[in-house]
């Protein structure tokens, strides 16, 4: 199964599909080489042993395109899948140049290839059926999807001034949200802050807001774990301990740098942690209040203020 991204067009419309037909599929993205991700590919289904079946989420490209004409012959099925019209131009009018060219590229220009290799095409409603009926089309009813559960959130409100604590918080997170399954991570971070993290699963970015705007965020709760880390420069040295403020009125405990700025705010392991700006330090102090509920509760009483 090929798509561009993880998108919601799979998970309400294909997925269910194949859970109905009892398939085991394998997901990789559209822009990986067609080589490298199917090299290690093995068929479970024994009536197609050493062929593959492709299914392709709204897109497709020309190194896919280009596979599949070399090597037809290994291939047992290919099927396309649409939940808008992506196959015909003039239902795009009235879309952006871009987001038009964009359909024109991955979808629109490859119909009729697809058409010629005998692909089979899937389709999320009626309508989609009843237009391209000479494709003998596939309807692909809607069905809900099972929703990963979060138990615990780690955010990091950072600002335009804490570019270089984003990088360094970037491997800590990559780490975290491998070993830890039910977290998620919130930042708040300008667009070019987002690129950093946009590959990561479970990581959600606000934009920057006001600070009334803030000051609501903050009252929702429903945070676990807030992180202040502050990397030694000549502008961090006159940093305050707004953090510490943000962190506790959110209703949260908070893991801070072993900073000036901190360390006259918070004691350690009583009203949060002062850890030194070591990856590993700052692992193990988070995956411990992670792991460790009565630990974590015990801090978050002396941690949380009064709102």
């Amino acid at each position: 199964m090929v798509q561009e991204r993880e998108n919601p067009s799979f998970d309400f419309f294909v997925k269910p599909k194949l859970l109905e037909m009892h398939a085991d599929w394998q997901c990789v993205l559209l822009a990986e080489s067609p080589n490298q991700c199917l090299s290690s590919y093995k068929t479970h289904d024994s009536s197609v042993d050493g062929e593959l079946n492709l299914l392709f989420v709204r897109y497709i490209n020309k190194s896919w395109r280009t596979w599949i004409k070399k090597n037809r012959q290994k291939i047992a099925s290919i099927v396309f899948f649409i939940d808008d019209d992506l196959l015909d131009w003039k239902a795009t009018s009235g879309l952006t140049i871009r987001y038009r060219w964009k359909l024109w590229n991955y979808s629109l220009k490859h119909q009729h290839f697809l058409r010629d290799v005998g692909a089979q095409l899937w389709v999320a409603n009626r309508y989609l059926a009843d237009k391209y009926a000479s494709w003998q089309p596939v309807l692909c009813p809607p069905s809900t999807w099972q929703t990963q559960t979060i138990t615990q959130t780690v955010f990091y409100h950072g600002s335009a001034s804490h570019k270089q604590e984003f990088l360094w918080l970037k491997p800590l997170f990559e780490r975290l949200l491998c070993d830890f399954p039910h977290l998620s991570i919130e930042i708040i971070a300008d667009g070019e802050t987002n690129l950093l993290f946009r590959h990561l699963p479970r990581v959600h970015v606000l934009h920057p807001m006001s600070w009334s705007n803030y000051r609501a965020l903050l009252a929702k709760g429903e945070r676990h774990i807030g992180l202040a880390p502050l990397l030694d420069s000549q502008f961090n040295a006159a940093r305050s301990c707004t953090k510490f403020f943000d962190i506790t009125q959110a209703g949260a405990v908070g893991v801070y740098a072993e900073h000036p700025a901190y360390q006259g705010q918070v004691i350690d392991q009583v009203n949060g942690l002062l850890v030194p700006m070591e990856h590993e330090r700052w692992y193990n102090a988070i995956a411990r209040l992670l792991n460790d509920p009565i630990y974590y509760k015990s801090l978050l009483a002396r941690s949380v203020v009064d709102k």
